[in-house]
């Protein structure tokens, strides 16, 4: 194995274990609505979940471990791709900052600052920033 597959092999698998939280985020309450399909639909694409794989995933997804980004830089980066997808298109409508809230929760945030972050993420988008100014924001966010 080279270590180019060993590397796209890792990232991949980073990829299901995202998305696997994500899926038990969605079906927590033990239904998974419409909007909750439609934005896993779309972010299955991003993360690049074969059909096959979002099906295995959805049928069973403690099949892969839940891997929170170790570094608060990385679980940031996520936080910057989750909140774009909750808040683009409004996809979730009003039940965005409640959806963002439980992302927020699973990626290991503490949950005495999850609303806080949760606001600031979305003020963040509401003036469209970019990843790095995002990071910096959220870092510098009690400054």
């Amino acid at each position: 194995m080279s270590f180019s597959d060993l590397f796209d092999s890792e990232f991949k698998s980073r990829n299901k274990g995202h998305f696997s939280a994500i899926v038990r985020v969605a079906l927590a309450d033990g239904d998974l609505t419409q909007e909750e399909r439609n934005f896993l639909d779309k972010l299955a694409i991003q993360l690049e979940i074969s059909k096959e794989e979002y099906e295995e995933i959805l049928e069973n997804p403690l099949k892969y471990p839940i891997n929170p980004p170790y570094l608060y830089t990385q679980r940031l980066e996520r936080l910057y791709d989750l909140s774009r997808m909750v808040y683009a298109d409004h996809i979730l409508g009003p039940k965005q900052k409640e959806i963002l809230m439980r992302f927020v929760l699973a990626l290991g945030f503490t949950p005495s600052n999850a609303s806080y972050i949760v606001d600031k993420a979305f003020s963040l988008l509401l003036l469209n920033v970019d990843l790095d100014t995002f990071i910096y924001e959220m870092q510098n966010m009690n400054k």
